[in-house]
């Protein structure tokens, strides 16, 4: 819980929140961990919400560790989210950050996402607003078929 608190000072997730998105069935959670210390230490980690058979999620969360930010990390968390929910067939994501956070707003926007709302004092105990952003996600790429197909789809070979 050290990053959750070093992450977001002011509005942490609690142990029990943290743990009730972790053993969601809807959830996927992802980790980067470092062993520059000797014991692995997570660095960065991110978390997204879709229910199945849902085309829409929801990015819940993302933190990279100070010291650990400006190496891509986020973009790596990230990238593996928005594969994640291609895989699960969801068509637009959508996520909650601080307007006081341009540099997350920058990394969201090279994603492609657009600020489409704001929440006013969402963020609380500082009341800080909310930019609601949201993107739409092309389908997952296929890999190509390296063998004969089922019956009656066979690949020619011209």
């Amino acid at each position: 819980m050290w990053l959750e608190h070093a992450s977001f000072p002011t509005d942490a997730w609690s142990a029990a929140q943290m743990s009730a998105e972790l053993w969601s069935p809807h959830g996927h959670y992802v980790v980067v961990e470092t062993t520059e210390g000797g014991a692995p230490t997570i660095v960065g980690y991110a978390g997204l919400s879709s229910l199945a058979g849902n085309p829409v999620a929801d990015v819940q969360t993302i933190a990279v560790a100070a010291e650990h930010r400006g190496y891509g990390i986020g973009r790596v968390l990230f990238t593996e989210l928005l594969d994640e929910a291609r895989r699960r067939g969801v068509h637009e994501v959508f996520l909650e950050v601080r307007a006081d956070n341009p540099v997350a707003q920058a990394m969201y926007t090279g994603f492609g996402f657009e600020h489409i709302a704001t929440r006013p004092r969402y963020y609380q105990p500082d009341g800080v607003d909310a930019w609601v952003m949201r993107a739409e996600l092309a389908a997952a790429p296929t890999a190509p078929r390296t063998g004969p197909g089922p019956i009656g789809q066979e690949t020619r070979d011209d």
